[in-house]
């Protein structure tokens, strides 16, 4: 599909030390790559607003040669007028016919000119953007308002990169183009009708397909049977869909491992809730229970999990047999409490490092599509054990049976056990005659019992302790 595509620089005084040269060199790579029948904007910005065009033009020869000698020109000077510049972007994107419309914008600064507020941009940007633009913002360093920069595409159904100042900003500009180069459908829409309904679904807001791209949406569902999976969107203003007949099944026992991606990515979507819009408790104690549940260990999840255990077995509400990650010793120590209370509180800044590295981590969990992505931070868990090796907190949890069983001193404990009625776990020594004719009886168990001679788990409504 032809798009309107529009690039914004910051070209203010803070743009220095090769930044803007890299920032340049991103734009020419991607006009060099605008298919013929694309129309484009360039706007540069510092104390004020520059507006190549001044609305958008064809991606004629002679208007990329225009926006070349425009870029060439840039200088690092004057402060940072964010809200002039997105004003001019979204009033270019005001055209009647019907297109992807984009807006790349690059920064590395806090608005100091115009309107400052968060909240009053946010809503400028909500009221100007009448075409359903998508805001693509790349935030280069540390200096930067992550809240608004995030919130700017969460509001446009959009997605944030962060360039720290050791990374290659050009390289990061134009992997992100080369993937969004050629958009084949548009406003898509995913429904499924049938014998089962979907829910809780991610991502929450689909974005464009592109063409050699792949869109991954992991859900819930209830019930089973024979359902069409339906995908709509349109194409230069009219509507196509695709359709898929399939048979979901009640129980599949074998896709247990999905569960844990789709986790992952609901945690992210409830992190950046929390992170945006403030605290609510409903939401912390959903993530503390996906988190225990699937074992996603992050720096900011565990200390959900510590703090949650803890506190329930101050209230006779959790007996320590059952703790998980919070009976970890590494976790459990003061000095690791500490630490995992302030990453937890790091999430809550508006700008510097920490706030950076939060928002990175948690649109990572947001887009997490397989397992490698599930651990965000974990270096960050490391910590030194009582023989002085060093141990990291997010190895300490294996998946079996789709769900989290945590290494909590010489037990292995199932996550799930926390959920079962308060009842006594069923007590099994190791290698006697009644451990094998567990295995005989519950064949499931070997996948727990393969984990080592101390282990607590569920079976059912059952809870088992093996023990040396």
């Amino acid at each position: 599909l032809p798009k309107d595509i529009t690039f914004v620089a910051d070209t203010s005084g803070s743009m220095t030390e090769g930044k803007l040269d890299q920032a340049r060199k991103a734009l020419l790579f991607c006009l060099d790559n605008l298919n013929s029948q694309d129309r484009f904007e360039v706007i540069r910005f510092s104390t004020e607003a520059q507006a190549l065009f001044g609305r958008l033009q064809p991606a004629s020869p002679d208007n990329l040669s225009r926006a070349r000698v425009f870029a060439a020109a840039w200088r690092p000077i004057g402060g940072t007028n964010i809200d002039e510049a997105l004003t001019l972007a979204l009033n270019a994107n005001r055209q009647s016919d019907a297109r992807p419309r984009f807006v790349i914008f690059i920064t590395d600064g806090k608005p100091t000119i115009g309107e400052t507020g968060e909240d009053a941009l946010l809503d400028k940007v909500r009221r100007a953007n009448t075409s359903a633009t998508r805001i693509f913002t790349f935030g280069i360093g540390d200096d930067l308002n992550t809240h608004l920069l995030d919130r700017i595409t969460e509001e446009t159904k959009a997605y944030r990169t962060y360039v720290r100042n050791n990374e290659d900003l050009e390289l990061k500009i134009s992997s992100f183009y080369q993937k969004i180069k050629t958009p084949v459908l548009v406003d898509l829409k995913l429904d499924v009708e049938g014998a089962v309904k979907t829910y809780q679904t991610y991502p929450r807001s689909l974005p464009d397909l592109f063409e050699g791209s792949q869109l991954l949406v992991f859900g819930r569902y209830s019930g089973g049977g024979r359902a069409v999976v339906r995908l709509s969107g349109s194409v230069q203003g009219r509507p196509r869909s695709f359709e898929q007949q399939i048979d979901l099944p009640s129980v599949a026992s074998e896709n247990a491992f999905l569960a844990p991606l789709w986790a992952t990515q609901r945690i992210g979507y409830l992190l950046d809730q929390l992170r945006l819009h403030g605290e609510e408790h409903e939401l912390i104690d959903e993530v503390t229970q996906l988190a225990r549940r699937f074992g996603i260990i992050t720096p900011y999840t565990s200390y959900l999990i510590v703090e949650d255990e803890a506190a329930r077995i101050t209230r006779n509400e959790l007996t320590s047999d059952r703790a998980t990650f919070g009976a970890a010793p590494g976790a459990a120590s003061p000095a690791n409490r500490q630490k995992a209370a302030e990453e937890y509180r790091s999430m809550q800044q508006k700008s510097g490092a920490s706030s950076v590295t939060a928002s990175s981590e948690v649109e990572a969990l947001k887009q997490a599509q397989n397992y490698g992505q599930i651990f965000q931070g974990k270096k960050r868990l490391d910590y030194t054990d009582k023989d002085g090796k060093v141990q990291n907190l997010a190895s300490q949890t294996k998946n079996v049976q789709g769900r989290a069983i945590y290494q909590a001193g010489n037990f292995w404990v199932d996550s799930k056990i926390q959920t079962l009625k308060q009842q006594q776990a069923r007590r099994i020594q190791f290698g006697t005659t009644e451990y094998y004719a567990l295995l005989d009886k519950e064949p499931q168990s070997a996948q727990f019992l393969a984990l080592g001679r101390n282990v607590r788990f569920a079976i059912g409504e059952v809870a088992y302790e093996v023990y040396e």
